[in-house]
């Protein structure tokens, strides 16, 4: 029986997605390894000209990481800056100003709305857990009712977001606007947040016995400047503390609205274009993060420790982006992409659907949601113009599906699990919950906006 170079092809790539999450799954591979060796065995199938493969993958590589890397570099130190500040702890006072202590938990998640567009996740909830611990006290609440709203909220920005790393990795795979990602993934997100909180508020925390810990009992930044943890730190005020976050997402999102709605190239334009770009926004916002610097350490740290820091933190991403990146330029070449739109289409399935789906298998099989958001936009980026999707929707819904579900292969949820002292089923309910309803929100969200015509 003689097989068409169609299918030799769609089974190299059905090989590729299985291989990838099998070595992860099963053998605890680091993901590069994982992407590297299924992506050089597709090189070996029959149909595939060696030449065209390699040039594939170098263009694939190089041409995602030009745009990029030094993004995520930025993002990564600009988030270690905001750690060592204090400006995570007066984000999160000004959230409890604003909605009122007795309304801790919506404080808690709207804090995780904001800070994970700019901190990793884990870093966020670590910094946060004495006062999670403390208000759950003071108001007779569960961990559960408590910490649950954040920790849906501080995933759901991470995945969703920029200038978070995952999500402008995926943008730059997919070829997103990243203004337009962050208007829409911020409404999207804010309904997910919400959502999450409302897991918790509602469905959990009122039916969950997760006590908070006596060791943290009264252990709380609210009432005191003394935040973190050297003597000589001075906490920035509210505004100091927004602005390396606030300034990036609006130079950003603006030169994307002038770009689309002022006609010519005037110089308004021109200024725009150049302090929109992700490279400067990005530095600007780690300038503005440095400012907040008070503590002689800090000031000795900033120069080189938080720099490498954030080397270390964006390497891996950057490394998995470019192997998405080369991943994407080799299907773009293949049949499998024609006969995958071609299922897709006799199935009835909603195009939408598709990067949903495999951002939900990237994350649950890896428990990475970086990992599910750039695998989602590697795959579905060779097929955006015959699916019918934007790039935009491609990249949000595929992010969404990043957050389903957090669970105990997950690195997030075993930091927000042990540091909250919950017991492994309250938390896979908890948790596991609130990002399972979360990313099903923010994808219905996105998939309204597709509808309607405006992503």
């Amino acid at each position: 029986m003689i097989i068409d170079n169609v299918t030799i092809t769609l089974v190299g790539f059905l090989g590729i997605v299985f291989f990838l999450m099998f070595f992860i799954a099963k053998f605890k591979w680091h993901v590069f390894f994982a992407m590297l060796l299924p992506i050089m065995a597709f090189a070996l199938l029959p149909e595939v000209n060696i030449d065209k493969f390699i040039n594939a993958f170098e263009a694939g590589f190089g041409g995602t990481l030009e745009s990029i890397a030094v993004v995520i570099v930025l993002g990564s130190i600009m988030a270690e800056a905001l750690k060592y500040t204090g400006a995570i702890q007066v984000i999160t006072k000004s959230m409890i100003n604003l909605v009122g202590r007795k309304r801790m938990p919506l404080a808690l998640t709207f804090s995780g709305f904001v800070l994970g567009i700019a901190v990793f996740s884990d870093v966020a909830y670590v910094i946060l857990n004495p006062l999670i611990h403390s208000a759950a006290a003071t108001m007779g609440e569960s961990m559960a009712t408590m910490s649950t709203g954040l920790v849906g909220a501080l995933q759901i920005t991470h995945a969703i977001v920029p200038p978070t790393p995952g999500p402008i990795a995926a943008a730059a795979l997919i070829g997103a606007d990243i203004g337009k990602v962050i208007i829409w993934g911020s409404v999207c997100g804010l309904f997910g947040s919400i959502a999450s909180w409302a897991w918790g508020q509602y469905v959990v925390g009122p039916r969950l016995d997760a006590p908070p810990s006596e060791e943290f009992i009264g252990t709380t930044f609210l009432d005191e400047e003394a935040a973190t943890t050297e003597e000589d730190i001075k906490l920035p005020s509210t505004l100091r503390s927004y602005l390396p976050i606030i300034v990036p997402i609006v130079l950003i999102a603006v030169q994307s609205v002038i770009d689309l709605f002022l006609p010519g190239d005037g110089m308004v334009k021109t200024i725009m274009k150049f302090l929109g770009w992700p490279v400067v926004a990005l530095a600007i916002g780690v300038g503005l993060s440095y400012i907040n610097i008070t503590s002689k350490s800090h000031k000795e740290s900033a120069k080189n420790e938080w720099v490498e820091e954030g080397l270390r933190t964006s390497a891996m991403i950057i490394i998995v982006t470019g192997m998405g990146g080369s991943l994407s330029e080799i299907l773009k070449g293949t049949p499998a992409v024609d006969a995958i739109v071609n299922w897709v289409a006799s199935t009835g399935m909603p195009a939408i659907l598709l990067p949903f789906i495999i951002g939900i298998i990237g994350n649950m099989i890896t428990g990475s949601t970086t990992v599910g958001c750039i695998t989602a936009a590697s795959l579905v980026a060779p097929m955006l113009s015959k699916l019918g999707l934007s790039p935009e929707a491609a990249m949000l819904a595929g992010a969404s599906g990043s957050i389903i579900i957090k669970y105990v292969n997950s690195s997030y949820f075993w930091v927000c699990t042990s540091l909250s002292k919950m017991k492994l089923k309250e938390a896979l309910l908890s948790y596991g919950g609130a990002t399972l309803v979360g990313g099903i929100v923010c994808f219905v969200a996105t998939w309204i906006l597709w509808g309607i015509g405006i992503i």
